[in-house]
């Protein structure tokens, strides 16, 4: 994908030597289709991805070992002469070639090898083999030796051999031939001006370039694989400034976009802030004033909403609709899963009914009848106010003005998803005003988003935070027990239960099978016998998350037997429709006392008296995950206490998230961690979506880099236009672009 040559019209395209082929597209597009098809394989689609395809680590094949005085552990080069090669069939068949050099005889072993190789092999022949020289019973060996032959007077390498990630049928001689041709194809010029290079004492881009592909001998490989060379950093720094280039530029585009500007209005906000039963604390009131100034604006606000479990995101939420709707215009809140999207319906109903504002669910599961009245009441503009799952995406949906749309749990949803409805916006408003506006988007998390992501993925985003929790929640203390304990945790909920709070227990690994075909917040009634129950679920299920949801069954029959006097529900994703709320109603209203459940109810789910939360094998479960539901218990007065259930023995990843949980109760803090194990492109949900990601700077380290970068990046947009097309197209020519959302 080409770069846009116009910062100020993103449609025109300005003649000139930019817009014909370059050298580097014309050599790319000679090449046969086989080895693009294996290039496309290691994510390489232009002349410009070959030259940044750099090594993922060097070896060195500048000076040459006696075979008795090599260092055994590393890898070396060794050059001898060729005593005897055959095939040997004990104990398997295998190739044997013994060696010679003035120190002393190796014998080199091959268990894959062609045929064809006894002739390179041939008695007398002069080798030079690179390996580990590793002692056996027989003597010195080198297992699977690179190899090549060579003449007396042959010299050795002056430099680092470059070591590349490549594909099946594209070895590394043939990379690196590749790579040759590519870098004397391109464009060396540099994008990035002397100015903010000498600020931040960066190398020139193609002696970096050079250096990386072909370091000389005398360079630090230590350097070089921790990537805090110079040249790295140059590296670092320029896809990080391609990154903010990108995301400044939607940003932008954005605001020469056109959407309704709502001003806000008092009445409906004052009725509504009158009648709650609390007052906002001092970030809500903060976050409000963004919002509604945000969209008072003439071009589409994108505003993402981060705030921890229960720090009232949702009110927030509200008062930006009430903005929407005193100026005539639609909302639609989309959330990931039906319990979550069911409570906001129910909790916005409760709010908005005494205000006359007409509000609508639509999921999967609604009625046929009451649907239909819901659509018609959607496209005619009597409901304002459309609470949805991702049945909202569907064609027969029709807005008559939506003016924002608030994606709840944003990042449970693909980027295009997160796209579709704002299409959907711009269609409706596109038909009501006759021009081509875009609707307002608030998009909410309570998966907080560390620092550097929302400085990385989201810089063309405004974001709000709440960082400040409603009086009246009490800290949730977190304990970890071995599954060993069982029967102390069970005791655990007996006095809770004995005592008139409520208990979760949750079952990991159902998420998955929920969303095969239902949606996650399917739920059972907790009066469903258990056999009707397994019934159910057993038809054409199998595998590992069959047997999960089978765990979840038999953990609420236990539970049912040894706490008889305590009433137990179960929630899980594959019941119908129809059944799915009675529990969760059940439980709300103080009737289940132990709710045993999937991760259904990780979000969505607020029952004050709820004081004890037990999960099971939670040393399966991410960070995010466990943060959730933890937030399920501790919205009462009432102390507050999570188990988290373990097997052992645990893997050191598993240990490090428990330790994780165990000492960290601030949400930003544990996302901080959780990009630091997965990476952003499992916290963005982005993973698989097609977007490129990152491939030399890393977030968790290069901090300072981003900042530089961040900065730089406003420079090159206003005073060096030019450059900043030309280090766009460099660095993301063929790749698409950033994630936007």
């Amino acid at each position: 994908m080409r770069a846009n040559r116009s910062l100020v019209d993103p449609k025109a395209e300005q003649p000139g030597p930019l817009s014909e082929p370059l050298p580097g597209e014309i050599f790319f597009s000679k090449l046969t289709k086989v080895t693009r098809e294996k290039l496309a394989r290691i994510n390489v689609h232009c002349a410009w991805d070959l030259a940044l395809h750099l090594p993922l680590r060097y070896d060195d094949e500048t000076r040459c070992f006696a075979i008795r005085e090599a260092p055994q552990g590393e890898e070396v080069v060794v050059e001898a002469v060729v005593l005897s090669c055959e095939i040997q069939y004990r104990p398997r068949r295998q190739l044997v070639c013994q060696v010679q050099d003035e120190s002393g005889v190796m014998s080199c072993r091959f268990f894959n090898f062609y045929p064809s190789q006894l002739k390179v092999w041939a008695t007398g022949a002069r080798i030079r083999l690179f390996g580990e020289v590793r002692s056996v019973y027989a003597g010195l060996e080198m297992l699977h030796p690179r190899y090549k032959v060579v003449t007396p007077e042959a010299t050795l390498p002056t430099s680092l051999t470059p070591v590349y990630p490549t594909t099946a049928g594209l070895g590394q001689q043939s990379l690196r031939q590749l790579i040759v041709r590519a870098m004397a194809a391109l464009d060396r010029d540099d994008s990035v001006p002397e100015t903010i290079r000498a600020q931040y004492r960066l190398p020139e881009f193609c002696k970096a370039l050079d250096f990386l592909h072909n370091p000389p001998a005398h360079a630090s490989r230590d350097a070089l694989q921790e990537r805090t060379h110079p040249a790295w950093c140059r590296m670092k720094f320029d896809e990080l400034l391609a990154q903010q280039l990108s995301m400044r530029t939607h940003q932008l585009r954005r605001l020469a976009v056109k959407a309704p500007a709502l001003m806000p209005g008092q009445s409906i906000k004052a009725a509504f802030l009158k009648a709650l039963p609390f007052r906002l604390t001092t970030a809500q009131q903060k976050v409000v004033a963004q919002i509604q100034k945000d969209l008072s604006q003439p071009y589409p606000m994108q505003r993402l909403l981060q705030g921890d479990v229960g720090s009232g995101k949702t009110v927030v939420a509200v008062l930006a609709a009430l903005q929407c709707v005193e100026n005539g215009f639609q909302v639609a809140l989309m959330a990931p899963t039906e319990i979550l999207a069911e409570q906001h319906y129910r909790k916005l109903e409760a709010w908005l009914k005494p205000l006359a504002i007409g509000v609508a669910w639509i999921s999967g599961s609604t009625k046929k009848k009451d649907k239909q009245q819901a659509l018609e009441g959607i496209a005619n503009g009597q409901i304002m106010l459309v609470v949805g799952t991702h049945a909202l995406f569907e064609q027969a949906v029709v807005f008559q003005q939506l003016g924002l749309a608030i994606i709840d749990e944003q990042h449970r949803f693909g980027v295009r998803q997160r796209l579709a409805l704002r299409l959907k916006g711009t269609e409706s408003l596109q038909r009501a005003e006759g021009q081509s506006l875009q609707p307002h988007q608030l998009m909410m998390s309570a998966t907080p988003i560390p620092r550097t992501l929302a400085m990385s993925f989201y810089a063309d985003l405004d974001v709000s935070v709440i960082d400040e929790i409603p009086p009246g929640r009490t800290p949730v203390s977190t304990k970890l027990v071995t599954d060993q304990r069982r029967d102390q945790v069970i005791d655990l909920v007996r006095q809770a239960c004995a005592q008139g709070r409520q208990v979760y227990w949750v079952c990991p690994l159902v998420e998955e099978l929920e969303g095969a075909g239902h949606d996650e917040g399917d739920v059972s009634t907790p009066l469903a016998p258990i056999a009707s129950v397994r019934q159910k679920t057993q038809v054409g299920r199998k595998g590992p998350d069959m047997s999960a949801l089978q765990a979840a069954l038999d953990t609420h029959e236990k539970l049912s037997q040894v706490l008889p006097g305590c009433c137990v529900g179960l929630a899980h994703g594959r019941l119908k429709s129809e059944e799915k709320s009675a529990v969760m109603k059940a439980f709300l209203a103080g009737e289940v006392q132990l709710l045993v459940a999937t991760t259904v109810i990780e979000v969505g789910v607020d029952v004050p008296n709820a004081s004890l939360m037990v999960i099971e094998n939670a040393e399966r479960m991410g960070l995010s995950q466990l943060h959730q539901l933890r937030g399920r218990v501790g919205r009462g007065a009432a102390k507050s206490a999570c188990i988290l259930l373990y097997h052992t023995p645990l893997s050191i990843m598993a240990r490090e998230r428990l330790k994780i949980i165990f000492e960290n109760s601030d949400g930003f803090e544990i996302a901080r961690h959780d990009l630091r194990l997965r990476g952003p492109g499992e916290l963005l949900g982005a993973r698989q979506s097609g977007v490129p990601m990152l491939r030399f700077a890393d977030l968790t380290l290069d901090v300072e880099w981003l900042e530089r970068a961040r900065d730089s990046a406003q420079t090159l947009l206003a005073q060096y236009p030019m450059a900043a097309v030309k280090h766009r197209q460099r660095w993301l020519a063929g790749r698409g672009e950033f994630l936007k959302v």
